[in-house]
């Protein structure tokens, strides 16, 4: 008897052990998702593409930074005229699952580049939320402060 209660408790163990795996891949693969997202759509600005926020985002898209808050429409016109990117790097991303429909992530960004006739802070603090629409995650919030380094 005791030899059986103990194979259950080792099966119950594996199992829990089995379905927790489970839940952490998929948020890993989440978070992939959306730090590759973020990765693109900083790119897309660089090269003067907005494809990418007309097409990754919410229309109630908001972005928020020390110059002013800007709407969807807004954002698609400025970004193929307004800014000239020499460069950029993303890191100390954090992921957190708000629940099953949204999701926020923070990071780092260095930039180096001029918009609107103004030098753009070399470094900022970002703070984006990404909402489950159907199928597609798409960029409903996107927020920068800048920092000392």
């Amino acid at each position: 008897m005791k030899k059986v209660i103990m194979v259950l408790m080792t099966g119950i163990a594996a199992l829990s052990f089995a379905f927790g795996q489970t839940k952490m891949s998929h948020e890993s693969k989440l978070e992939t998702q959306i730090i590759a997202l973020e990765k693109a759509g900083w790119e897309a600005w660089k090269n003067k593409d907005s494809s990418w926020t007309r097409d990754n985002t919410t229309e109630k898209f908001l972005l928020v930074n020390s110059e002013s808050v800007s709407t969807k429409t807004q954002v698609v016109k400025s970004t193929a005229t307004d800014c000239e990117v020499k460069g950029y790097s993303l890191d100390n991303f954090k992921f957190v699952t708000i629940d099953k429909d949204s999701v926020l992530l923070t990071y780092t960004a260095k930039q180096d580049g001029v918009c609107n006739g103004k030098t753009i802070p070399a470094n900022v603090r970002a703070s984006v939320v990404y909402v489950k629409q159907g199928a597609r995650w798409l960029e409903a919030l996107y927020m920068e402060t800048p920092t000392a380094q």
